[in-house]
């Protein structure tokens, strides 16, 4: 075997581990995060953004209602077929004490204020930032919906696309205000 042939086996056997070692990382963190989740005794981490429009959004601002957290990006399909379902919902739910909120993770601000406009999102939208992301158990793949509870408790994480019956489900079990009839 040839000198370079061996360097690529080796160069490819390094990214591997590094791919590998990134895997097991995160889905230690996330779990970890779940798991506190789930035991009800992980709040969540409190932020504060620009909206597209300027405004400040500031988590801690939404206390009392169910949060749906989306980490959402303009060019990640699943995220364009979730968000007119949240549009709904938060027309839907919204009196019943639910809001959702979008963070976009997309580098630059003029595609998110198109793709808002575009598909007439009816809630706050934001363009995170890694360090957000990292305070949410890291954000690898999109989307990443957080459920939060009106106490300001993660009740759950959903990573990838979900299947939104189940998620609706979720938000209206933990809506403030119950209507009598759905």
């Amino acid at each position: 075997m040839s000198r370079i042939a061996r360097t690529k086996i080796l160069v490819i056997a390094a990214v591997a581990l590094a791919l590998l070692a990134m895997v097991v990382v995160t889905r230690r963190h996330d779990s970890t995060l779940r798991s506190r989740a789930e035991s009800g005794i992980l709040f969540a981490p409190d932020f504060t953004l620009k909206q597209l429009n300027g405004t400040p959004l500031r988590l801690s601002d939404y206390r009392g209602k169910v949060v749906l957290l989306d980490f959402w990006a303009t060019w990640c399909a699943p995220c364009r077929d979730e968000i007119p379902r949240f549009v709904e919902w938060q027309t839907k739910y919204g009196n019943e004490g639910l809001q959702v909120i979008g963070v976009s993770m997309d580098d630059y601000l003029e595609p998110v204020q198109k793709f808002s406009r575009e598909f007439r999102i009816n809630y706050p939208v934001a363009v995170g930032t890694q360090e957000l992301a990292s305070q949410y158990g890291g954000i690898l793949g999109l989307p990443v919906n957080i459920v939060i509870g009106p106490d300001g408790r993660i009740v759950s994480k959903h990573l990838g696309l979900e299947d939104l019956s189940i998620l609706e489900q979720e938000l209206t079990a933990h809506l403030p205000i119950k209507k009598t009839a759905r």
